[in-house]
């Protein structure tokens, strides 16, 4: 594991392909590059291209091209060419704020969330030589995040409407091959195949598994909920005692991570229907972890919350037991073995970046 303080706040961050290079916003109109020196980070580059707060960044694998988006309601698809970074401006055709970017498998299409219910599919038009978007919407409120299924087909997405959803995203004449889901293979664009209602709360993270056949998505009421990827498919709901998740990631098919407000990234294990809380990953220096009610535990962020709220006490200085001071806001792959994540990736509001060991 390793540790470092890239700046103040981060809101956002994104891997190059062999993990050589980061991208992460210092919570404001910025992107810093850093390119990763053994245990040290040295700064490259700064995109300014965004007008207002990015909001999102992922890098393309296999094209080595970056997208971001911003709460300036544009997005850009950032290319290394002449060695810099070449902006161009992807037209999103939104009223509101970009909350999340992702790009699809093969990376011919990406997918933007927007605070204006909707989420715009993103493809490359040849004949005009420009990025171009069809929009899927039935959401009514603001949808925080995205996923891509493996298939290249199939669109997840978490909305402050308190539910996760299915989308087709099949484009005529962008995807290849013909296509195929666990809804059957009549994928018409924008078309809602599921509609999950289990959370008390905001949906803050949905994630497919490495296969495809799970779809795991977290709430604001400390919910995570597993369900498997077919039609008439209930959801798992697994409850714990700690604050609430803002991201989540699959490092196997059968184990989840997931991060947030308690600063202490948290294992959950299972299989099919069955899923349960397995243990808190950040344990060094800390304090003993005192069990909850369901199994879970109560964290030091949690404990600290609570002991505010018991005694009216004012906003102090308070050191966590914990490796993050602050809310972790993404988690990402930083290494792989064959379709599981070896090393993971998390930053938070506390400007730390730190590279986790998988559990085994």
């Amino acid at each position: 594991m390793s540790l470092k303080k890239l700046a103040p706040c981060i809101s956002c961050h994104a891997w190059n392909a062999d993990g050589s290079k980061v991208a992460i916003c210092p919570n404001n109109n910025e992107i810093h590059i850093y390119s990763k020196k053994g245990n040290d980070f040295v700064l490259e580059s700064k995109l300014t291209e965004h007008d207002q707060l990015v909001t999102g960044i992922d890098w393309g694998k296999k094209t080595n091209r970056i997208v971001s988006c911003s709460e300036d309601r544009n997005a850009y698809v950032w290319t290394w060419k002449d060695n810099t970074w070449k902006p161009t401006l992807v037209i999103l055709r939104i009223n509101r704020c970009a909350t999340d970017v992702k790009w699809s498998p093969e990376e011919n299409k990406f997918a933007v969330a927007s605070g204006a219910k909707l989420v715009s599919v993103c493809y490359f038009e040849e004949d005009n030589d420009w990025w171009v978007s069809k929009h899927i919407k039935k959401h009514r409120s603001t949808v925080l995040k995205v996923d891509w299924h493996p298939n290249n087909m199939l669109i997840a997405t978490a909305s402050s409407d308190f539910k996760c959803r299915v989308f087709a995203a099949y484009i005529k004449g962008v995807d290849k091959g013909a296509p195929n889901s666990p809804w059957g293979n009549k994928l018409t664009f924008g078309e809602m195949f599921a509609e999950y209602d289990t959370c008390m709360g905001w949906v803050q993270s949905v994630r497919w598994s490495p296969s495809g056949n799970l779809l795991a998505f977290a709430g604001h009421d400390s919910t995570l909920s597993v369900v498997q990827a077919s039609p008439n498919a209930q959801p798992t709901v697994v409850k714990f005692n700690d604050l609430p998740f803002r991201d989540i990631l699959w490092i196997s098919e059968d184990a989840i991570v997931g991060v947030g407000h308690d600063c202490n990234p948290t294992l959950f294990q299972g299989s099919g229907t069955k899923w349960n809380f397995s243990k808190k990953l950040d344990v060094g220096g800390g304090a003993p972890a005192q069990t909850g009610g369901t199994g879970a535990t109560q964290s030091s962020a949690f404990k600290m919350f609570q002991n505010k709220v018991d005694k009216a006490e004012t906003a102090t200085e308070t050191k966590l037991t914990t490796k993050h001071q602050n809310t972790i806001t993404y988690v990402v792959p930083y290494k792989r073995s064959g379709a599981n994540v070896s090393q993971y990736s998390t930053t938070a509001l506390d400007g730390a970046l730190i590279i986790w060991d998988s559990p085994k």
